[in-house]
């Protein structure tokens, strides 16, 4: 059906039906940018989502690595990357193929039908134009032909009359002929502009209209065309992309059924272990010899003796390994408020400080613990290293399994060094060769610094590769073999062997908390001659002291070059000239973490402080 025969008559209508029509493609053309905007939104939310659970560059994160559960959580999340490019990509097509040309389209279209309307209400001026002039004709004709009438019955009524003259008699009748000529042009023009009119009309409502109205249906039409196309087009777009997405959710699913719990329960064997022996059983320590000795001194002997005794049956029931704080429980036989030492260079102990007369087993009960605790292995230091603690460069802080591990995989790297800068000299070497043959290509001496420089780097990669194979070879060597293993894990073992190994475990720990591979004559003398002391258990009333959370390891040391109040929140006073340790570095906000004692720490500018670190910080004591 055709708008130009049906609707000849609905001007005014199909001008606000199909501004209408405009304002709903303007509405349809909100709705997409809107849409794309919030695809963009979701793309960055997700985006930053998956940022913020990428695992840092740090050692801890590359530990968590090598765990199957955490590869494939690190694969969810690039996938998830991947997913939330892909919703960028669904706006960037709505954006290009929708927005931007139903942008351009409205523009037309809005130009196309101001155009047609402006030619219909040009007809539709010109049509009432003629009709207004046919109007006026009209009442011409009708104005003259009451004139012509009225003079024709004067001209009656004069002529009828004998007592007017002849002479007005023809002034009548002469005027009455020239109204009927009038009004006979009148009738004429009349006519005339009556079958003119009757054309243009017919022209109008037959051709000039529907023509008009035809275009304005095409343009409608085109518009609804167009705008379902546009409806296509967004289904398309997010249509393309599920392909892609279908294959960020495979990646999800594969990565999920490559958890292998097996695995994993391998690599934390692998992870954290020691390589260390269990210890032995504890000897039994004879008391009544004391008693024998000093009669006087029975009584305390007793006591002490008592003390002693009794834990003994129950040290099996207390893991000496577990506890948290070791600084907090000793802190409660010593004093509390006692300020650090400077620190200790590492240095073998003397043989002086363990040597021992036989009133030495009236030793206070805290030296007892003290020297317990300080044969214990610390099983946390590899902890505390994670959580920021700096090592040496032999990984001489870790137990012997796992320092073979980092030496091992500190070899590969030094190796791959070697073989890449190998492979960058023997080019180097042929394109001098190059250059000797052919002086034109470029001058041989040019390189020769470089050539040089290679070499030095490869003598130093070297030299660092044998340091490192010494090192493991040492390793190597004290680990114990399997046949120690199953000799050692008999139901009984002798007392000098049992000592032995509590010295060695002591002699295992470094000053500052961690292992250590040194062991010296002097231990081993020690080891030989005095006899291991019995540990000493903690009663239940300790035990609530070790449930604290852990402290920060120390990291160096610092020494104070000016005062600092530290009224504000967060920080701690310091005096010039006052020794700290240093348990977190500036992270470039200009404040130093330090710590004055267990129970004192906060926050110094960097600036008023000297800050030594490394070698310098290696006898510093470890809070665990």
């Amino acid at each position: 059906m055709s708008w130009g025969s049906e609707l000849w008559d609905q001007f005014d209508n199909l001008e606000k039906h199909t501004q209408w029509g405009i304002d709903f493609l303007e509405k349809y053309a909100k709705f997409v940018k809107e849409r794309s905007e919030i695809e963009i939104s979701y793309a960055k939310q997700i985006r930053n989502l998956s940022k913020k659970y990428q695992p840092k560059k740090n050692s801890r994160e590359e530990e968590e690595s090598k765990y199957t559960f955490c590869k494939a959580f690190l694969t969810t999340i690039n996938e998830l990357n991947d997913y939330a490019g892909q919703h960028e990509v669904i706006a960037e097509n709505l954006t290009s193929q929708i927005i931007t040309e139903l942008s351009r389209y409205l523009q037309d279209l809005k130009t196309e039908r101001k155009s047609h309307f402006h030619d219909g209400r040009k007809a539709q001026q010109h049509i009432e134009s003629s009709w207004k002039q046919l109007e006026s004709c009209k009442r011409k004709f009708e104005r003259d032909c009451k004139e012509a009438d009225k003079a024709q019955q004067y001209f009656d009524k004069m002529d009828a009359d004998i007592n007017v003259t002849k002479a007005d008699v023809e002034k009548a009748r002469q005027q009455a002929q020239v109204r009927h000529q009038m009004a006979a042009d009148s009738k004429s023009d009349y006519s005339s502009y009556l079958h003119k009119f009757n054309q243009e009309q017919n022209e109008h409502y037959y051709t000039v209209i529907p023509n008009i109205f035809q275009k304005l249906q095409d343009m409608e039409e085109k518009r609804i065309e167009r705008l379902g196309a546009c409806m296509r087009t967004f289904a398309d777009v997010d249509r393309q992309v599920i392909p892609i997405v279908g294959k960020c959710l495979d990646g999800m699913s594969k990565a999920a059924e490559a958890i292998e719990a097996k695995t994993d329960s391998k690599q934390v064997v692998e992870s954290y272990k020691s390589g260390f022996e269990p210890p032995g059983d504890v000897e039994f320590e004879d008391y009544e010899q004391a008693m024998k000795r000093a009669v006087s001194e029975s009584s305390l002997n007793n006591s002490r003796g008592e003390v002693r005794e009794r834990p003994t049956g129950k040290s099996k029931g207390k893991l000496w390994p577990f506890i948290k704080n070791k600084n907090k429980f000793m802190s409660l036989l010593t004093s509390p408020r006692q300020p650090p030492p400077a620190p200790p260079a590492s240095s073998p102990p003397s043989p002086s400080a363990d040597s021992q007369s036989p009133k030495q087993h009236k030793e206070p009960l805290s030296h007892r613990l003290n020297d317990f605790m300080a044969s214990k292995p610390k099983m946390h230091c590899l902890r505390s290293l994670r959580r920021g603690g700096s090592g040496p460069e032999d990984f001489s802080h870790l137990p012997p399994e796992q320092r073979r591990k980092k030496l091992q995989g500190k070899l590969v790297e030094l190796n791959k060094d070697i073989q890449k800068e190998t492979d960058q000299r023997d080019a180097l070497t042929k394109m001098k060769d190059v250059y000797v043959k052919n002086p034109q290509m470029g001058d041989a001496a040019s390189l020769d610094p470089r050539l040089a420089e290679l070499e030095q780097n490869i003598e130093k990669l070297q030299f660092e590769v044998q340091k490192f194979e010494g090192w493991l070879s040492e390793v190597e060597e004290r680990m114990p073999s399997k046949s120690d293993t199953h000799r050692r894990s008999g139901l009984y073992e002798s007392q000098s062997s049992g000592a032995v190994n509590n010295n060695c475990a002591q002699d295992r720990e470094s000053p500052d908390g961690s292992y250590t591979e040194e062991q010296n004559s002097e231990s081993h003398e020690k080891a030989n001659v005095a006899n291991a002391k019995p540990p000493v258990a903690v009663t239940p009333e300790f035990d609530d002291e070790f449930d604290d959370e852990e402290s920060l390891p120390t990291i160096g040391n610092c020494k104070a070059l000016y005062p600092f109040d530290g009224h504000n929140e967060g920080t701690i006073s310091v005096a010039e000239g006052e020794l700290l340790y240093v348990i977190e570095e500036d992270k470039g906000d200009g404040w130093t973490r330090v710590r004055r004692n267990q129970d004192e720490e906060g926050y110094v500018p960097t600036s008023y402080v000297e800050v030594f670190l490394g070698t310098n910080a290696k006898g510093a004591m470890t809070y665990i």
